[in-house]
């Protein structure tokens, strides 16, 4: 790759994000990490380079009351509103899929909060770190909330966009038919960029608060609870990210470590594994937690050593490689220079994890996290508080030909979800419309070549197997 390419590479992505308005924070920050590609850098994370972390547990920890209310009325919170849910055929932000009792994720979220404020006598500001392509369907979503909005902070901060650029010489991709297609997030990552860029960073430490709580809007378990805002206080730590262990469903995903040659936490994410190290990125054994994308970080601490960088927090580069139009193989390779919030772990000295219930982390991914959430797994209280009902949530397998999108998962659950609180696994194959109050105990699979349907009140055991014709 010649250097005068990339050179000239890097000048004409810099135009390109001045001339569609990308702040200067942002600009600045991507040329850093195109450097970091042009010098070959990867972002893998090599086994022999890490070793296991071990934490302690929110449920041993002793947090007086009056530390969790001043933590709690000292917090802002922030939640990653970004996402389309596209990859169950949503074009509109994921936050306003139906959760519960006609409420959306929005609408559960600002709930959660305006309770919590009452309870603790807190401002507790809420914004979202929302993308141009949510920011207006979230707006109306919430302008029902009169009270949500906070005197001097606004209920939404817009994420950055960088350019796609071609794998072949790290030019800007160019695609006129689909302009859009031209550009892509920087990941989560971002937020901190964004915080410093619109000035929010500031105004939040100017107007008293102390600490900042991020999590996923599709993630209902991530309440800003004043239990987690007191340990975090009580810790002193710059930074910290509360963690789960690891299930056999986690066995893809990122994980927690400490690097060898420093001692500073790091997250590991599957694509900066090396192919050779997979089996190691599996053993829940070795390898016991995962990150749960809820965070909490010192206002003044990331001020000051964003100020001390100059900017660039320096996250670690994930460098994904995917087609130009991600519908279309024949459109060139191209790479989406991201990083993720929770790498900023290994930026601060002094940070933290802690093991927190499963209970604080009900991501929904997929219409089969959504039928959990949607069954009688999980109770909402008057708080908005989501209670899990039993020990485990169950296992769900549905057919992705007939229930990955929302629009087909509706369609075959018109009356609701089934029970599935005395359930362990419920696995469906094949074309299965669901009556009202189905119950499902113990481990079910459903098969069937023909459509098939499961009268209401119908009571599926594991002795029960329907449909095999």
């Amino acid at each position: 790759m010649a250097s005068k390419g990339n050179v000239r590479g890097l000048e004409l992505a810099r135009e390109k994000m001045r001339r569609a308005g990308v702040d200067e924070v942002a600009i600045d920050t991507f040329a850093h990490y195109y450097r970091l590609l042009e010098h070959g850098e990867t972002g893998m994370i090599a086994e022999d380079t890490i070793e296991p972390l071990d934490m302690e547990a929110l449920a041993d920890v002793d947090v007086p009351d009056d530390v969790a209310a001043e933590a709690i009325g000292k917090t802002a919170v922030i939640k990653l509103n970004g996402g389309l849910g596209t990859s169950m055929g949503m074009e509109r932000a994921k936050s306003l899929l139906c959760v519960r009792r006609g409420l959306s994720f929005l609408d559960i979220i600002a709930r959660q909060v305006l309770h919590l404020r009452q309870q603790y006598d807190a401002t507790l500001p809420l914004m979202f770190m929302n993308s141009f392509r949510t920011s207006a369907d979230t707006m109306e979503a919430l302008a029902r909330y009169e009270d949500l909005a906070v005197d001097g902070l606004p209920l939404e901060f817009l994420q950055n966009k960088e350019p796609k650029l071609l794998a072949a010489d790290l030019m800007p991709a160019a695609y006129p038919k689909a302009p859009d297609l031209e550009w892509c997030p920087p990941g989560h990552g971002d937020i901190y960029t964004a915080l410093r860029g619109t000035g929010l960073l500031a105004r939040l430490k100017d107007a008293g608060y102390r600490y900042v709580f991020v999590s996923n809007s599709d993630n209902l378990g991530a309440v800003p609870d004043a239990r987690v805002a007191g340990w975090f206080a009580q810790s002193g730590a710059p930074f910290a990210i509360e963690a789960v262990r690891r299930t056999p469903s986690d066995r893809k995903g990122g994980h927690f470590a400490r690097r060898k040659s420093d001692g500073r936490i790091v997250l590991r994410e599957t694509a900066q594994t090396p192919d050779a190290d997979r089996e190691a990125l599996a053993d829940l054994e070795r390898h016991k937690y995962c990150s749960t994308n809820n965070l909490w970080f010192d206002i003044e601490a990331m001020v000051g050593t964003l100020d001390a960088r100059g900017g660039i927090l320096g996250l670690p580069l994930i460098k994904n490689v995917k087609h130009l139009d991600p519908a279309d193989k024949a459109t060139p390779e191209v790479i989406q220079v991201e990083t993720a919030m929770g790498a900023a772990i290994e930026v601060f000295e002094g940070a933290r994890t802690i093991e927190v219930g499963r209970d604080r982390f009900v991501p929904v991914k997929t219409t089969d996290d959504l039928l959990v959430l949607r069954s009688d797994v999980y109770d909402l209280g008057k708080d908005f508080v989501l209670d899990q009902a039993g020990d485990d949530v169950p296992y769900i397998s549905l057919d992705g030909d007939f229930y990955k999108l929302v629009g087909d998962f509706d369609k075959r659950f018109p009356e609701g979800a089934p029970s599935l609180r005395e359930a362990d696994s419920f696995k469906v194959e094949g074309d299965w419309t669901f009556g009202r109050g189905v119950k499902v105990v113990g481990d079910v699979a459903l098969a069937s070549k023909s459509a098939q349907r499961v009268e209401g009140g119908t009571v599926l055991d594991e002795q029960e197997r329907l449909g095999h014709a």
